[in-house]
């Protein structure tokens, strides 16, 4: 089942890989070997890649309960339970009921596939659309554009003229725009160049929404995405070469509009169910009796893909950096700990349906099992990759809270710099768990293995993400940088302590547009501050 055929484009990677890591022991010290059997136990094939809703995310949910459980943790779930079960309704794109067929001059046609062309977030109902394709550029269709009950295919990037706050706005604008000109559906082209291009194939077209959420606005056009490579079927009558148009997208540069003189068929039919998987929720009580009511929360997600389309021969993505491994980090930090508590509580969070759109951590957060105002800090799992030295670490809500000051702190003792997020555009702030703690006013600190620009630890990091992030290969046979890992486990460790026995809470800094006031200020002018977002780019 685990083909591993490494295509020669990686050679010069991989040599530098071997450079790096040959300076680093190649085996890990003792509490670092007990992580990664956690991790393994957690992350090798039969777990099953621990999908939301199955019956292998059940299995890993008792096996770290029962781990909690003998390091002493006291149950904070539902019933005196580890567990907080989350209701949720999952709806799931039938592949072979479900095409896109090109519809072409004399006759012919073609076929994008889902899930390796092609890939949409289903809906509940089928679909049965046909109607001409015109291409619009980036999307905002010029006003004299009749697009009334045609196909909109646009290149998904923004043009270089924009003023910030316009490029912000843009894919909001756009889709309303679209809406507004009455198209039939929506094709957006994945762009190649993005600092973090869409990972294909996909590796299934599944929406999951917590039970009883408001449905999707099923008003909207249908948004399909197209991958890149798909496109010479699309682009065949038109007389412009599908290859300049993703080279020019990619630079912001002008896109002219025009149609694309074919039409397409588009069939979707959808399988929908209801299913559930729990949260794990575990408190290590606090030594202190002033301040053990407090907690700081220490997060990561449980959830993985499962089975999902195949990628040199594997079709079982075991999720063991994401997030496998920072769930075992926190088993390994409960049984460490729990004959020396620090004076405030630690409550350990273990959340389901990450991956589907943050969904435990936003039922957590709306169904809290502790006092909210009890809450002083959440210290999220996830993002992080130890595969090159670390030397940095970018921290995502630097300049938000008090944190920073105590991240720096902290990190200093292990000689790690602490840097801001230099890629704000990847939107990695609200693509974890740690923004739903945000949404309900707890400061929160998470961590990405940071490099300079440039570095041979960057081309590393970029190969990760083209060759393993959210797909077969993050398993247990990825390098990993012994040294690096260790130093992240303790850095993490100490920086849980230094905040639960701090005497004073972490506080909002004012000029945070997350501080209560800037909250308060903002929420009715700009609510997708505070609107969940989807964690995949």
């Amino acid at each position: 089942m685990h083909a591993r055929t490494i295509p020669r484009c990686f050679c010069a990677t991989l040599l530098l890989s071997v450079a790096i890591t040959a300076q680093t022991p190649r085996k890990p010290d003792a509490a670092t070997a007990a992580w990664w059997a956690q991790t393994v136990a957690l992350s090798n094939d039969s777990m099953e890649g621990r999908d939301t809703g199955t019956e292998a995310y059940e299995s890993a949910a008792k096996y770290v309960a029962d781990q909690f459980k003998a390091a002493g943790l006291k149950p904070a779930g539902d019933n005196g339970t580890f567990f907080q079960r989350v209701p949720m309704h999952q709806i799931a794109l039938d592949n072979d009921k479900s095409s896109i067929e090109i519809l072409g001059p004399g006759g012919k046609s073609n076929t994008l596939h889902f899930t390796t062309d092609v890939t949409t977030v289903p809906r509940e109902q089928p679909s049965l659309i046909e109607a001409p394709l015109v291409f619009t550029g980036y999307g905002l269709p010029p006003a004299d554009l009749d697009l009334k009950g045609k196909i909109a295919v646009f290149f998904n990037n923004t043009p270089a003229d924009l003023a910030p706050a316009d490029r912000e706005s843009y894919a909001s604008r756009r889709l309303r725009a679209l809406t507004q000109a009455g198209v039939a559906a929506i094709l957006s082209i994945d762009n190649p160049a993005a600092t973090e291009p869409f990972h294909w194939p996909a590796a299934y077209a599944r929406g999951v929404t917590i039970a009883g959420a408001p449905a999707p606005n099923t008003n909207a056009p249908i948004l399909i995405r197209l991958n890149p490579t798909s496109l010479n079927a699309l682009f065949a009558a038109s007389g412009h070469n599908p290859s300049d148009i993703v080279t020019i997208g990619g630079k912001e540069a002008p896109l002219v509009t025009f149609p694309l003189n074919q039409s397409a068929r588009i069939r979707l039919t959808s399988t929908s169910k209801d299913i559930s998987s729990p949260n794990i929720l575990a408190i290590l009580p606090g030594s202190d009796p002033k301040l053990a009511p407090e907690f700081v929360a220490l997060s990561a997600h449980l959830d993985g893909y499962g089975y999902g389309t195949p990628i040199l021969g594997d079709n079982l993505y075991n999720g063991t950096l994401d997030d496998a491994a920072y769930v075992a980090l926190l088993t390994e930090l409960a049984k460490n700990l729990q004959h020396k508590a620090p004076a405030r509580s630690l409550l350990f969070c273990i959340f389901a349906g990450e991956e589907k759109g943050l969904l435990g951590s936003a039922y957590f957060t709306q169904h809290l099992t502790v006092p909210k105002e009890n809450i002083v800090a959440d210290l999220n799992l996830d993002q992080l990759r130890p595969i090159f030295p670390l030397n940095i670490l970018t921290m995502e809500g630097l300049t938000d809270s008090t944190l920073g000051d105590t991240v720096r702190t902290v990190a200093a003792q292990f000689k790690i710099e602490i840097r801001p997020d230099l890629e704000p555009e990847r939107n990695l702030f609200r693509r974890a768990d740690n923004y739903n703690f945000v949404r309900i006013g707890v400061p929160i600190a998470s961590f990405i293995f940071g490099y300079d620009k440039g570095s041979p630890e960057e081309v590393i990091y970029r190969d990760w993400y083209a060759r393993r992030y959210h797909k077969p290969q993050d398993d247990i046979k990825t390098p990993i940088d012994w040294d690096a890992a260790s130093k992240f486990n303790r850095f993490y460790t100490a920086l849980a302590l230094a905040i639960a026995n701090a005497p004073a809470r972490p506080q909002w800094l004012p000029s945070s547009p997350y501080s209560p006031h800037q909250r308060a200020a903002q929420s009715s002018t700009s609510p997708a501050l505070y609107s969940p977002q989807r964690n995949s780019p």
